[in-house]
């Protein structure tokens, strides 16, 4: 439930990318499912159906959900912002330890007088809050022991990046104030990045240090942000760039704009600069303690860790081993897919053949040329256009939110993945975005084009994620919650739909659709090998580049990112996998009253959830659709 840097990470940028996805999966919106609690909410269910629903008590239940949501975000400047609320504007997160045991204490009273609550008086619909609400608790109480367990700063994420992110993306300029709170905002940075260094040092000395090749791309991003004016000579900086142009924008009288942008300059310079110089100094200092030690079977109780950390995402009880098989398994179907593809094209060779093949022959790829950057964006648009014009055929809920396509921004672009999908504001003042990491466009193939659209915009994140935040009759903290799996569940799941409806006509198109699918088959395996089995990162790179076709530089990002974010790759192919395990499964009981439309509804209609919360509710469908037909 907790509304720290972890979730805003999550909320954010579900940082749902696909070859980079999600920021931070140590996130509370991870929430895992413990068995006993499912038992006993199970059970309370069931003796509950002979209970009249209590209206008293469902709102005051529903307010309770409210107010423990407004706690947390009272305590969350950050998220303030995300949500359009321009409270504490001018403020950070707190990244004390202190700050985090006051979180935790609050977890537990919350708790605590949650299960003081009489389920039987609650209709179907709080009670599935409230089981939700209290398994969220339950996680982050119980994740609380691994608090020191992830890398505050790395290449996919990290306070260094997410400053200038939330100032440029998610800081509005409307007026004076808002200007000024920027500046109040650059000025608190050397205290936030004082918290930032203690928290590195007190992970350093429990053995949490990040591996050595992350060093270079987080001193590199971070120098980035303090080259250009006004810290030298010529083009501005990043944030001097931001500032201006949105202060320019502004009707207020000039001689104000240029005494706001004289403000911010001597901010840059005064507090900016040095807190970045002293992240880097430190960052420095650290690199030297640093080993190539990639898993999390490193750190103490790693095995321990890790567990928990697939129990959180997958939403399951799968172990590493379970994981890693399946993995195997479907990397093998998918491969012999690819096989029927080689034989429609008329190629001749092996599938590594055709892997090299597809990973160099220039018909696949745009120049890396400004003209190359816009076509494959304007190509993407119209693929999203076109969806859009087709989405009655699969949902009966829509988004109200917009969705534009943008390029990751330069400050950012050489460390993050090659896709990812931001919410949009839920005042509706900002649209949906779909970013493509367009730095080198050899990472980003055009056969592959179609199914990143599908995944980040429609109908994949930005139809579920929109969707959500806009179902009404649900507690905030389910609006802008989630669990990884399903999320992630989903957007993989929102890449095959199209085929089924006629799209990926060209076979190359089907191909980079299936090569999409590999790479999340393929990370159950290289996940779990690496920190579960002890796979080196060179290891896992081998086994990677040799089982997909996506070039070297992707391969190397991908195990890159795997390393510093145990066990999230591992949610995308579970999610999916149990997805179409219930479509087929309502399709089997249904026969011809099956509506693909209605399942859908089913799926998105109660934002996200953990799967086996999906399973009941499709079950759910089912036996009324069933009853339906009974009565007919």
């Amino acid at each position: 439930m907790k509304l720290n840097k972890t979730l805003i990470a999550a909320a954010i940028s579900v940082l749902v990318m696909t070859g980079c996805d999600r920021g931070r999966e140590s996130s509370a919106t991870e929430q895992a499912i413990d068995t006993t609690t499912v038992e006993k909410a199970e059970n309370t269910a069931t003796d509950s159906k002979a209970t009249q629903p209590n209206a008293e008590a469902i709102a005051r239940t529903n307010q309770m959900f409210e107010d423990f949501f407004q706690e947390h975000l009272d305590r969350s400047p950050e998220f303030k912002t995300f949500l359009g609320i321009k409270e504490d504007y001018g403020k950070w997160d707190d990244l004390s330890p202190k700050f985090e045991a006051e979180t935790n204490d609050i977890n537990k009273r919350q708790l605590a007088e949650l299960n003081k609550l009489d389920p039987a008086e609650l209709d179907d619909a709080t009670r599935l809050s409230l089981s939700l609400l209290k398994r969220n608790l339950e996680m982050d109480i119980e994740g609380y022991k691994w608090r020191l367990y992830n890398y505050p700063v790395n290449q996919m994420f990290g306070t260094h990046s997410e400053v200038p992110s939330l100032l440029i993306n998610q800081h509005r300029i409307d007026n004076a104030n808002d200007a000024n709170a920027y500046i109040a905002r650059l000025n608190n940075l050397p205290k936030h990045f004082e918290q930032l260094i203690a928290n590195l040092k007190e992970r350093a000395k429990a053995g949490i240090i990040a591996p050595k090749f992350v060093f270079p791309y987080v001193i590199n991003d971070s120098r980035n942000l303090i080259t250009g004016a006004p810290f030298e000579e010529g083009k501005d900086s990043t944030l001097f760039a931001d500032f201006k142009g949105k202060v320019d924008a502004l009707d207020i009288p000039d001689e104000q704009k240029t005494a706001l942008i004289e403000q911010a300059r001597k901010a840059l310079l005064g507090s900016a600069k040095p807190a970045y110089e002293n992240l880097i100094d430190y960052m420095g200092e650290l690199q030297q303690q640093a080993t190539t030690d990639d898993g999390a079977w490193k750190f103490p109780n790693g095995d321990d860790f890790y567990a928990f950390a697939l129990k959180r995402t997958t939403t399951t009880d799968l172990s590493a081993d379970e994981i890693h098989q399946i993995g195997l398994k479907e990397v093998e179907r998918i491969h012999d897919e690819m096989r029927g593809i080689m034989k429609k094209v008329g190629f001749e060779g092996s599938l590594q053949d055709f892997f090299e093949f597809m990973r160099t022959d220039e018909q696949f790829y745009y120049p890396n040329t400004e003209e190359g950057k816009q076509r494959y964006l304007k190509e993407a648009t119209e693929l999203i256009e076109t969806m859009k014009g087709r989405l009655d055929e699969l949902f009966i809920t829509k988004p109200k939110a917009d969705l534009v396509v943008k390029a990751v921004e330069p400050f950012r672009e050489q460390s993050a993945g090659k896709a990812f999908y931001q919410r949009p504001a839920p005042d509706g003042s900002r649209p949906g975005i779909y970013y493509a990491n367009l730095y080198n466009m050899k990472d980003m193939p055009t056969y592959q084009m179609e199914a990143l659209a599908y995944h980040e915009g429609i109908p994949g994140h930005h139809m579920q994620l929109s969707i959500a935040q806009e179902l009404e009759g649900i507690p905030k903290f389910r609006k802008f919650g989630g669990y990884t799996a399903y999320i992630e569940g989903w957007g993989l799941y929102s890449e095959m739909v199209p085929k089924e409806m006629g799209f990926y006509k060209d076979p190359y198109s089907d191909f980079g659709r299936l090569a999409m699918e590999l790479w999340r088959a393929c990370r159950l395996v290289v996940d779990t090998g690496i920190h579960s089995k002890k796979w080196s990162r060179e290891q896992a790179i081998g086994w990677l580049g040799e089982n997909s076709p996506n070039p070297q530089g992707d391969v190397v990002k991908a195990i890159e990112r795997y390393i510093v974010m145990p066990s999230q790759a591992t949610a995308y192919k579970i999610g999916m996998l149990k997805i179409v395990e219930l479509r087929e499964k309502a399709k089997n009981e249904l026969g011809d009253q099956f509506d693909i439309r209605a399942f859908h509804d089913t799926v998105l209609a109660n934002g996200a959830v953990p799967l086996d919360v999906l399973e009941e509710l499709v079950d759910e469908w089912v036996a009324a659709v069933k009853t339906q037909q009974s009565q007919q």
